[in-house]
């Protein structure tokens, strides 16, 4: 058995884009156990993957508000008390940033992890005991599978497998389009003209507006922007777990650059991504069915580069699964 802890707290996106990594890593180590430590807000996410054996959760966005608080080093000390006791082959930190070697160095095994060259933050590559190489330039995904295959030795090769057979082995595609129009930031949001005129080819499609909100905030603007509309509506607030199921049944999904979108991909729904605030050169869209990753920083996709996606998007998905063609009612 080889005995392989992870090292990726966060954010959702980051994590999605992890699993074509842990899926390659046990097609080509066949004996290993995999353990994975992650933001206990993402704690599903490394769950959802059949490889990985035990989830083990820490909370550093919360501790980190009150960081001598009594309660937080009551939990700080076990968490050391927990990695002191296992003895791990590979400690892997896919991350290499400060706060994830705090937790590598708190850990017993051959600890790898990216260079100078190739880590966001060059001073953690000093904490590793094998440093690799990989190019900083290029998509999420393929630096992780590649960062993985430098550790273990093998050419990992194919598309990405997601690991997330769980939500797409039974699920059955409904005529309805989720849309995430929400950000943590307002300089990613896209004008409500556009989202408009994306509302009204979708419903031209047949397709029931399912709109993501994460919070309240959220929430209003999503009911702003469906107001007047009697085939759409605002979910309510639910667990990743239930908000996996809901895209993984979903006809297409159109998003702002967020965790949930780059989920939808990684379920193989036909994704659109929205780029106005961050470039979708390092994090494009990936998945096993139509993605679109529009725009760039500081340069929002226009309404009809969208509309043009969304056309071929739900093309490109009636040829691939013809008894879908049914769920379609173009007017004209």
């Amino acid at each position: 058995m080889t005995k392989i802890l992870i090292v990726r707290t966060s954010s959702l996106g980051d994590l999605v884009h992890m699993l074509p990594a842990i899926s390659d890593i046990a097609r080509h180590v066949p004996d290993a156990h995999i353990d994975w430590i992650v933001e206990e807000s993402f704690a599903e996410v490394p769950s959802w993957h059949p490889a990985v054996r035990e989830v083990i959760p820490i909370a550093h966005r919360r501790w980190r508000k009150s960081w001598w608080a009594p309660q937080t080093r009551k939990e700080r000390a076990a968490l050391r008390r927990n990695l002191g006791a296992r003895r791990y082959d590979i400690v892997l930190d896919m991350q290499a940033l400060m706060k994830s070697v705090w937790l590598v160095r708190q850990t017993h095994g051959e600890r790898h992890g990216l260079d100078r060259r190739s880590a966001r933050e060059p001073l953690a590559s000093l904490f590793y005991d094998v440093r690799h190489t990989v190019e900083f330039w290029q998509p999420a995904v393929i630096r992780q599978r590649t960062l993985a295959a430098s550790v273990f030795g093998y050419q990992y090769e194919g598309e990405p497998d997601f690991g997330l057979q769980r939500f797409t082995a039974d699920a059955q595609i409904q005529p309805c389009a989720v849309i995430m129009p929400s950000a943590s930031r307002d300089d990613k949001l896209w004008p409500a003209e556009n989202w408009h005129a994306v509302f009204d080819r979708l419903a031209q499609h047949g397709l029931q507006l399912q709109l993501l909100a994460g919070n309240e905030r959220e929430a209003e603007r999503a009911r702003q922007l469906i107001a007047g509309r009697s085939a759409a509506e605002v979910l309510p607030r639910m667990s990743l777990e239930s908000v996996a199921r809901v895209l993984a049944s979903a006809r297409i999904m159109v998003g702002l650059d967020s965790g949930l979108t780059h989920l939808s991909a990684g379920l193989g729904r036909p994704t659109i991504g929205i780029y106005k605030a961050s470039t979708p050169v390092r994090t494009p869209l990936q998945g096993s069915s139509y993605t679109a990753s529009l725009g760039e920083r500081g340069a929002e996709p226009s309404a009809e580069t969208v509309l043009s996606a969304v056309e071929q998007a739900l093309a490109h998905e009636t040829a691939r699964v013809p008894r879908l063609a049914g769920l379609d009612d173009v007017d004209g």
